[in-house]
């Protein structure tokens, strides 16, 4: 967990969307083990393009339904999809609803922030008793998808630039989150899970974290240092992430799920 990155504000909707089948499958498996029946009030932080949050709305429709994000443009297509959400851009970390909510929510977001040890009891004392805080996060720092980018940043005369925004292990091991979150609340359940996602297209790994982890170390640099950087990192997986004989690229992805009720 260590690094100071935080939400970028400049994602872009339709770059982070082009997996977004591969994507929502782990909202959704967090979503149905939520013990929530009729919550009233429902946060949902990161929210990005508010995909999520509309299945949230869904399942429980009476409930006052939140997104929170930090980035305008995001905010801009989750508004025009829901309009009958309540969409607040702010930073995710420090943001408190007028009331304690009764769900909250944070699918693939909470991983951007530092000191979870802080965090976590943070956000769990913003919950009403017998409410439950949902997490998902990206674990898969480890794999050769997240490690060669870091190699990569470190092999040309990009490296100073990037070193700020480098990030080995944003997410710790599920037994750290066990001993974060048990003396706050009453019941909890992590796991962990790794998605096997078969996917299209030319090097299709890196389009992928074009979208997600890559984002912030391309934003910091300028041409033809950018290009050199993600050429060098595109080289390097696709030796990782050859093709199949089929044509598509296995690509395994592990995620981090919590479910904790206050």
């Amino acid at each position: 967990m260590s690094g100071s990155q935080s939400l970028t504000p400049g994602w872009d909707p339709a770059k982070y969307l082009e997996f977004m089948g591969h994507r929502l499958r782990p909202a959704l498996d967090l979503l149905v083990r939520v013990p929530a029946t009729a919550p009233a009030v429902v946060h949902d932080l990161g929210c990005g393009a508010g995909n999520v949050t509309r299945l949230l709305v869904e399942r429980w429709p009476g409930a006052a339904v939140t997104g929170v994000d930090g980035s305008a443009a995001m905010l801009e297509a989750a508004r025009a999809a829901a309009p009958g959400v309540t969409w607040i851009q702010a930073d995710i970390g420090a943001w408190r609803g007028p009331r304690p909510a009764d769900v909250v929510f944070s699918n693939a977001a909470l991983h951007w922030l530092d000191d979870h040890a802080g965090l976590f009891p943070r956000l769990v004392s913003g919950i009403a008793p017998g409410g439950v805080l949902a997490v998902q996060m990206p674990r898969n720092h480890g794999a050769p998808s997240h490690t060669e980018m870091v190699a990569a940043a470190e092999t040309g005369p990009w490296r100073e630039r990037l070193r700020p925004a480098l990030r080995a292990r944003p997410v710790a091991g599920p037994a750290v989150y066990h001993d974060i979150l048990a003396p706050h609340v009453s019941r909890l359940d992590i796991w962990e899970t790794e998605y096997l996602h078969a996917l299209e297209g030319d090097n299709p790994v890196v389009e992928w974290t074009r979208g997600s982890a890559l984002k912030p170390l391309l934003d910091r640099l300028e041409e033809p240092e950018r290009s050199g950087f993600l050429a060098e990192y595109s080289a390097r997986i696709a030796r990782a992430y050859p093709p199949r004989p089929d044509g598509r690229t296995l690509f395994p992805f592990r995620r981090l799920f919590i479910v904790a009720m206050r």
